[in-house]
């Protein structure tokens, strides 16, 4: 899998890594969507550099006050149009580097897991908020898909994460 994830490990308490970043800090709760198949469904971006065209698994910023999983939850809701899917707790934290609203941030994420019943899901009535957010396509990946495309897909290592966490080959 080919990566651009500028991802780093998640920052120790107290590392002052925040500081010697010099970089504003912003949250985001994510979910890793799996269908009975063990397919995952991720959202494209073609953002301008220094991100570019990549996928990547729903989510968002969290929201003042808002907790990782309940920003990852609404942001599932939101991004998909379902309301019927729960989180199955989290599976990975990493702080990557990247663009947003125009400036250069620390984005500390946190993923959780999540199942859908239904294989190769199809999406509610979502498109506007695409639109809005930028999402210019969506699919499901196998994870054989993700062991070899040449897309960037974030976070890198995605495939392993979901099979150390699925136990799927």
């Amino acid at each position: 899998m080919k990566s651009m994830d500028r991802s780093e490990p998640e920052e120790p308490a107290g590392s002052g890594m925040r500081e010697m970043a010099g970089l504003p800090v912003r949250h985001a709760g994510r979910v890793v969507v799996l269908d009975p198949g063990g397919c995952v469904l991720l959202l494209r971006y073609d953002n301008d550099p220094p991100d570019g065209r990549h996928w990547a698994t729903p989510g968002g910023g969290l929201n003042p006050g808002e907790t990782y999983a309940a920003a990852a939850s609404r942001e599932l809701a939101e991004e998909t149009g379902w309301t019927d899917v729960a989180l199955q707790g989290e599976i990975h934290r990493h702080v990557r580097t990247m663009e947003h609203s125009g400036q250069i941030v620390r984005q500390h994420e946190r993923l959780f897991l999540a199942r859908t019943a239904l294989a190769r899901r199809e999406l509610g009535d979502v498109a506007a908020m695409h639109a809005c957010d930028g999402i210019a396509a969506w699919r499901w990946w196998t994870l054989t898909e993700l062991d070899t495309t040449t897309q960037v897909i974030w976070p890198a290592g995605l495939a392993g994460l979901i099979r150390g966490v699925s136990g799927r080959r």
